[in-house]
Order: C-alpha cells, then structure tokens, then sequence
C-alpha cells in the first residue's frame, strides 16, 4: 500500500519479480514487469491507509548512558539509552528489552548480531546502517507496550535514509517503523514465519533482497 499521490506510487522495475494480495495506492502503479497478485489488476486512486503505530509512545532516555565497547570480539548488549550511538562489531547479542540510540547504529562487515524480544528506537534523525557481510538475527517483542515492533524511527525527525543489507542467513522479525525515513532494503532479510512488515516515509527493495 502507497499513500503516494504520485503516478508511479509503487514501481516495479529491473529484474524484480513481486507476488502479493494486491497492490493499493493513492496514486498510480508502474510496473515494469508482471506481478502475480490474487486481485485482478492494481487499485489506484484509492483513500490513503492510516499509520499503523500513530499511537505508540516514544520510549523515553534514561540514565546512565550506555556504551558499546568496540575493542572486545564479543559482548552482551543491555537495554537502556546508548547516548553516542551503537557501533557493533564482532559478536554482540542483545538482551530482551528497548534500547534509545541516540546516534547512528552501524554493524559492521563480519559482525553477528543476535537478539530476542528486543525494540530499537533511533532518536531524532539517526540512522541504521547495516552492512552486507553482516549476519543479523533480531526479533521483535511478542508482548507489551511495544510488542512486534523490531525498529522505531523517530517521528520528530526529518528526512534520512536508514538501509538494511545483510547475510542471506539474516532474520529480521517484527516491524520496520521509520515515518520520517526512507527505508533501503537491499539484503536477504525476511521474518522468521514471514513476520516482518515495513512501515516507512518511502521503501525501496533492490540486489538480491527477499522479503516474505
């Protein structure tokens, strides 16, 4: 679904196959290509979908800030508000809860990222950055205020672009939330049982990316 008003508000182009229920939009679709899709053709100059997560809170920094230790191989990530941002690198596993970045989150080329019940809110305008060497395995909360929610843009933010490239043994489960950002999805990330849904100001798949 596009709220876009735009005459290619959802575009598929390249070598890019795509199968879904249908595809909606505020504007029109430009397909390059043939989408399989169990409505009979696109609809276009539909009403615009409401955000999803217009009610879910901010998640408020706390004290002490937290820091990551970039000259260990290995590390255990506790929940809390990481004030410099999180530059992850080696194997770091991140224990359930919410964590407040403020700054930009980067996993580095080799990293192992791992983590279950986790939420990472990026404050402001800071960005994720996601290498495509990396293996990331991050679920999101199945309970609570923020339950199915992976990651959580800033609403009071403004226009950047957070990418997330990965292993193609890389899970991300649970939700993609940036309303301010555009979203890049350029590795082989998909949710465990196909639980992974991508809520964004604009999104963009390409390269080798599979999403269910």
């Amino acid at each position: 679904m596009s709220n876009s008003a735009q005459s290619d508000a959802v575009e598929v182009q390249g070598s890019a196959g795509l199968q879904a229920d249908c595809l909606i939009a505020v504007g029109g679709v430009s397909l390059t290509n043939p989408v399989t899709t169990v409505c009979k053709s696109p609809i276009t100059q539909a009403l615009p979908a409401s955000d999803p997560f217009s009610s879910l809170p901010a998640p408020a920094a706390g004290n002490p800030c937290k820091t990551v230790n970039g000259s260990k191989t290995s590390q255990t990530l506790q929940p809390g508000t990481y004030c410099s941002g999180m530059d992850l690198k080696g194997n770091v596993t991140l224990q359930p809860g919410t964590y407040v970045v403020q700054g930009s989150l980067k996993v580095n080329a080799g990293a192992v990222i791992s983590g279950t019940g986790v939420t990472l809110f990026m404050s402001g305008s800071n960005t994720v950055s996601m290498n495509g060497n990396a293996t990331v395995t991050l679920s999101a909360p199945t309970s609570g205020t923020y339950s199915g929610v992976l990651f959580y843009g800033d609403r009071t933010g403004t226009s950047t672009s957070s990418t997330f490239n990965g292993t193609a043994s890389s899970l991300l489960t649970g939700a993609l939330y940036f309303p301010k950002q555009q979203v890049n999805y350029l590795g082989n990330f998909s949710g465990s049982g196909g639980c992974t849904q991508v809520v964004a100001d604009k999104i963009q798949w390409s390269g080798s990316t599979t999403i269910k």
